[in-house]
């Protein structure tokens, strides 16, 4: 049926973003430990998730960067 086939690849598009979206916040609580929020300040807390947000772009590419320098 049309709607089914369209309800199921809107469901699909929904999880691919999903997964896109998610990924680095798996990567901060996996590869850094970055379990629970220490509650040092709003600001040092948003410094802290500023920079593990920059260290999982790192990490995501990290093949590619190493790659690039051989």
């Amino acid at each position: 049926k049309p709607i089914e086939a369209l309800t199921g690849k809107l469901e699909r598009v929904k999880a691919s973003i999903r997964a896109r979206v998610e990924h680095p916040f798996r990567v901060i609580k996996r590869q850094f430990g970055h379990i629970k929020v220490r509650y040092r300040g709003l600001v040092k807390n948003t410094a802290q998730l500023h920079t593990l947000f920059a260290l999982v772009n790192l990490w995501l590419v990290r093949r590619k960067l190493l790659a690039a320098m051989a």
